[in-house]
């Protein structure tokens, strides 16, 4: 027979220790598992537990709570992994020949013991482990055993026969416990900083829990623990303080599945080489566009002040508009990333370190609840600006209107660390990140290789270079890369591809509008930012709407003050009105889903009605700026005409389109939806119309 020494040996491995945690919540799942777990604890005739459910609940964990609660809880209790067992059952039963080792059923004793995934165990392994259930005994050698200790079996399918011989107990899924998420959440973190050596564990903001109770958890607690890891692992500075509070931007579950993705770096790796390189973007950024942006505003102040003679006037509204929205299908958010107005904001705010200002470290919290209405809010001042002002005519307003945006990029550089204004509250980014949705291309990571190799997240919070990763200070917008739900926090500055070691951010080709899904995360005024943009139409071609009235003014350029303002902000204010009278009748959830829907359209309006500008000034950049002599290009009225009917038709297919994968589940609404989508088009092309000759 095997020594003692042997048997201790041989059950070291399967001991069970003491459970890891109780059952956390305050949820009635919660207490109803509490209760199950209690009351198997006291059974008094130690019948056999099955404990089923989904993948990673920590079943094994429940049946520990069960033994060491009970009046046994000084005894064995050994874990055996079903998937792992023999068809003959040799490792629980033994094998029945002389000084073979001796059944583990014996060596149990009064303990308990775990039979892990019986769902998985060989068939007839299975039907003895069911009768030893049943019955309490097992044959071997031609003798009957009796055994005397507890059974416990956990399971992810039903078993009916080892159910009706069992006590049952079911474990929820995470999914449908969603009030336990924040109490989990809090524990979790409080375990896992005691183990990192964290002084006083930090609090997990609400806005947190809230945006994570959307999620189901596949995985449940064991894909929590590893959100859980993965968060305080980003936040973990060395010599520095820890953090009193998380940022919600570390709490990063895995993203929707993504299709049709085609990785255009795994296609061409050297392109990856050429555009992570920092030359080309501290190039590009300090070198050039800083520069050329002090060029520009001082030609819009010293150079004549109309659009037919000032050539960076010409630059601003017949180049940069159209081609930006043009670009937005394309790119992106691309502008953002060599933007003057932050360059200018990142020059501050290194100067201001040197000289021994440190900016703060950003708000943390639900920042977009307070930040995304101030941004809707200054767009549509931008606008009202725009047509009162005719900025698009005088020169040293629209300078105004740069040097603005730029001041707000300043102060929001000084005050908090990296971007914050661009994330927040600038006007234009807010815009360029609504219709980065629509493009077709975007930047992510892989969270498997994240999650398996990253211990660093140098991406996201910056650190030294580590093997073909680059130092730099992480990205500009505070956002992981694995993170991003949508392009809207993505500028493609590639700064994450840069730091990263591993390859795991990706550029590639999607379908377009990718990011507008039924289920998506929406800031609370972005849907605001969505029905101003609609109004800058409207607010152009006012006197389509409002020239019939005898209040409205003549101009919206000259005249008494309050009434341009009026017939201004009711133009401007137009979409909004027909929303708001549309909730009388559909719900909130539909009227945003339909507004997102009708995105494309609302992007080709705006490019038609700049596509005029555009297409018949552009031309005129070098005559108008006194570099060239002789006749410029412009477009013939016909041919621009043309263009605009082209771009309503591509934005009112593709938003039929849109609404279709929106309103999915009713066919009814996409219709109804579709008919007003080619009524707003059809509107829409009238009111841009150009007056032919």
């Amino acid at each position: 027979m095997p020594s003692p020494n042997a048997e201790l040996l041989r059950l070291a491995p399967l001991l069970v220790p003491q459970p890891r945690r109780g059952v956390v919540g305050s949820s009635r799942y919660a207490r109803s598992l509490r209760d199950a777990v209690r009351l198997a604890a006291q059974d008094p005739q130690r019948r056999p537990v099955l404990i089923s459910g989904e993948p990673g609940l920590e079943k094994d964990n429940l049946a520990a709570l069960i033994h060491y609660g009970s009046a046994q809880r000084q005894q064995l209790m050994l874990r055996l992994d079903g998937a792992l067992l023999k068809a003959d059952g040799s490792e629980v039963f033994g094998t029945g020949s002389d000084g073979a080792e001796p059944p583990l059923l014996d060596l149990v004793g009064e303990g308990s013991l775990l039979i892990d995934k019986i769902d998985q165990v060989p068939a007839p392994l299975q039907e003895q482990l069911l009768e030893l259930a049943r019955s309490g005994q097992w044959c071997a050698g031609g003798l009957t055993h009796t055994f005397a200790g507890r059974l416990f079996f956990t399971a992810e399918s039903s078993l009916p026969a080892l159910d009706r011989c069992c006590t049952l107990i079911r474990v929820p899924p995470l999914r449908v416990r969603r009030q336990d998420l924040g109490e989990w959440l809090r524990y979790g973190v409080r375990q896992r900083s005691r183990k990192l050596g964290w002084p006083v564990p930090p609090e997990v903001p609400e806005a947190v829990v809230k945006r994570l109770q959307s999620y189901d958890f596949p995985n449940n607690l064991r894909e929590l623990e590893v959100l859980i890891y993965r968060a305080l692992q980003q936040v973990r500075r060395q010599g520095q303080d820890w953090p009193a509070v998380l940022p919600d931007d570390v709490f990063w579950t895995a993203p929707r599945q993504q299709r049709l993705r085609f990785d255009i770096w795994r296609w061409k790796p050297q392109l990856r080489e050429w555009m992570r390189a920092p030359w080309l973007w501290n190039g590009l950024l300090f070198g050039l566009v800083s520069w050329l942006f002090v060029l520009v505003n001082l030609w819009l102040w010293l150079g004549p002040q109309d659009r037919q003679h000032n050539g960076a006037l010409n630059l601003f509204w017949a180049w940069w508009w159209p081609l930006i929205l043009l670009g937005f299908p394309l790119v992106g958010r691309l502008w953002c990333s060599f933007c003057p107005f932050m360059v200018w904001g990142e020059i501050s705010q290194r100067l201001a370190r040197r000289l021994g200002f440190q900016p703060q470290r950003w708000p943390r919290g639900d920042s977009d609840r307070w930040a995304s209405p101030l941004l809707a809010g200054g767009f549509a001042l931008i606008l009202l600006w725009e047509e009162l002002c005719n900025l698009q005519n005088t020169a040293w307003l629209s300078s105004c209107l740069l040097l603005l945006i730029t001041a707000g990029a300043v102060i929001g550089s000084l005050r908090f660390e990296k971007r914050f204004w661009c994330r927040y509250l600038c006007p234009v980014g807010g815009m360029n990140g609504l219709f980065a949705k629509l493009a077709i291309t975007e930047l992510r990571a892989q969270v498997g290789t994240c999650s398996g190799s990253c211990s660093t997240y140098a991406c996201f919070k910056g650190g030294p270079a580590d093997g073909e990763g680059l130092a730099t200070a992480g990205c500009p917008l505070g956002t992981h890369p694995a993170h991003l739900a949508d392009n809207r926090n993505c500028v493609l500055c590639l700064t994450c591809a840069q730091a990263c070691p591993h390859r795991s951010v990706q550029l590639a080709l999607r379908p377009p509008a990718a990011d507008i899904q039924r289920e998506m995360s929406l800031p609370p005024g972005e849907p605001a930012l969505v029905l101003v943009l609609a109004g800058d139409v409207c607010l152009h071609h006012w006197q389509r709407f409002l020239g019939w009235s005898a209040l409205a003014p003549v101009s919206l350029h000259e005249g008494p003050w309050l009434p341009r303002l009026a017939a201004a902000t009711l133009a401007l204010a137009l979409p909004s009105a027909l929303f708001l009278a549309a909730r009388i009748w559909f719900s909130p959830a539909r009227l945003i889903r339909t507004l997102y829907g009708l995105l494309p359209l609302i992007w080709a309006l705006l490019v038609a009605r700049h596509l005029p500008l555009g297409m018949a000034e552009a031309g005129t950049l070098l005559p108008v700026s006194g570099l060239l002599a002789g006749p410029a290009w412009s477009a013939d009225p016909h041919v621009i005409a043309f263009c605009q009917s082209a771009t309503v038709v591509l934005g009112l297919s593709w938003a039929v389109v849109l609404l279709r994968r929106q309103l999915a589940r009713s066919r009814q609404a996409w219709l109804g939806a579709s008919a007003l989508a080619l009524l707003l088009a059809a509107a829409g092309r009238w009111l841009v119309a150009l007056p032919l000759a």
